[in-house]
């Protein structure tokens, strides 16, 4: 798909208020990880609490030599986060990942399981229909709302660009000048603009973990009024671009 990058496999891993879990997922990334040529990138995007500190006694602690901690910091917000830690990455594959990773390893599995060349886009999906992700009748209401929107406004087809991605790091470092969200809808922007590309997402099951099941969901009905503002943003700044 492109050329190759200094490692095999890069984990972006945005980190904002992440003092509950950043410690538990770092030290979960450095065993899984061992041995596979990989590096991790962690965003601080605008804590409020003790993450800075943290990340900086984690990083002076990092005790796994074979996996490589990059600590950096950007404006608050994911997208912004993401696009910091795309612009840093070496790896030959990027994996977008949350602070708590939500599904496990279960997204990373099954891309290995696939050619990175033939399937450059590789999403963790909620939507795919063998996912254990159920969250309550409320979560799967504002979901649909969600998968509608982005299908009327922007004609996209995945059934969650908001999971996580395991992408290849040569064309997601090419496209990054053009991604623009600051916020949870930067993976939104960047499944359109693989869609668009001609580049097909596979999206493969995980299963929600268990921490992150019980978190109580944040995502009100006003969010698909928001989220309506944000994909005709979308639309419009990349109307032009071929």
């Amino acid at each position: 798909m492109g050329t190759s990058g200094t490692t095999a496999l890069s984990y972006v891993v945005p980190a904002h208020n992440s003092t509950v879990a950043i410690e538990a997922t770092l030290h979960a990334l450095a065993a899984r990880l061992d041995g596979m040529d990989a590096e991790v990138v962690v965003v601080e995007n605008g804590s409020t609490d003790g993450t800075p500190e943290l990340l900086a006694r984690l990083q002076r602690e990092w005790a796994s030599p074979g996996v490589r901690l990059v600590v950096l910091t950007s404006d608050k917000g994911m997208g912004n986060a993401y696009r910091t830690g795309i612009a840093a990455s070496r790896g030959d594959r990027v994996l977008l990942t949350a602070d708590d990773l939500p599904f496990g390893f279960d997204d990373l599995d099954a891309a290995l399981e696939l050619d990175a060349a033939s399937h450059p886009v590789v999403i963790g999906s909620k939507g795919h229909r063998d996912s254990d992700v159920d969250r309550g009748l409320l979560r799967r209401v504002l979901t649909g709302g969600f998968w509608l929107l982005r299908r009327v406004v922007l004609g996209m087809r995945t059934l969650d660009p908001q999971g996580t991605f395991v992408v290849d790091g040569a064309w997601l470092r090419s496209i990054a000048p053009q991604l623009s969200e600051g916020g949870y809808l930067l993976s939104t922007e960047l499944c359109f603009l693989a869609e668009r590309s001609g580049l097909v997402p596979v999206e493969v099951p995980v299963r929600l973990s268990a921490a992150h099941r019980d978190h109580a969901s944040r995502i009100t009905p006003g969010d698909v009024w928001q989220m309506g503002v944000g994909l005709l943003g979308i639309r419009r700044r990349h109307a032009t671009r071929p």
